[in-house]
Order: C-alpha cells, then structure tokens, then sequence
C-alpha cells in the first residue's frame, strides 16, 4: 500500500515532479514545520505547502495587515486570489485561505487578519454587507 501524501511530496505542479534535491529540501521543511507543532505548521505540513510558498504566505499576511493598519479596505476575495497565486494547488478552495487566516489568528499571529477578512460572514458571527 502506498502513502497518499507521498504523490503530494513528489509532486512539484500538476505534470512536473520534484528533483531529488528539491525532495529533500521539502521534506527538512516538513520536519521544521512538524517539530514547531503549532496548528498553523501542521496546516501547512498536512496541505504540503513548500517552503518557498509558506514564505510568500508571511509576506503577504504583512502587506495585509499594513493595509489594515493604514486603514485600507481588504476583502476576502482579493486576499484569496493572491493565496491561489501563491499556492496553486488550492485555486478555488476558500476554505484553504479562510484556515489560513483563522488558524494564524488562533496562535496569536495577524489576529487582525481573520477578522478583517472573514468576520463579516455569518458563519463567523457576522452579517454579509
């Protein structure tokens, strides 16, 4: 029987495979993310986001919590579009973006985010607009 996550470590983009080396660097930052043992790391350990993805995730949780500090309106929408730039694999899958946000905010990182983004929606206690 064969491992399931194994065709997703493998696997770079839908038709291209990892190099062997690529291989070992993703799964050094799988070990990172499973030794740090936060909800969030195990998100991302268990989605196989790489590292290289996992940065450009922090950068742009900062240029959306600049834009909520400097008052600018953010919507859920654009923030997921620059996700699924980010990590192609989940294109159209909001609930990968919305954890995101919400699991970050849990472990008291960008807890403005979430909120900002999500809060309106009535499954979160909100009121859609």
């Amino acid at each position: 029987m064969r491992f399931k996550a194994f065709d997703y470590i493998v696997a770079k983009k839908e038709g291209e495979f990892m190099n062997l080396e690529e291989r070992v660097k993703q799964l050094e930052f799988q070990i990172q993310l499973l030794f740090r043992n936060t909800s969030i790391d195990r998100y991302f350990f268990e989605t196989n986001v790489t590292k290289e993805q996992y940065l450009d995730i922090l950068d742009y949780m900062d240029v959306i919590r600049t834009k909520i500090g400097a008052g600018e309106e953010v919507h859920h929408r654009t923030f997921e579009a620059e996700i699924y730039n980010i990590v192609p694999e989940y294109n159209g899958n909001y609930h990968f973006c919305e954890s995101i946000t919400q699991l970050f905010a849990e472990n008291h990182d960008w807890e403005e985010v979430f909120p900002a983004l999500y809060g309106n929606m009535p499954k979160h206690g909100g009121e859609i607009e």
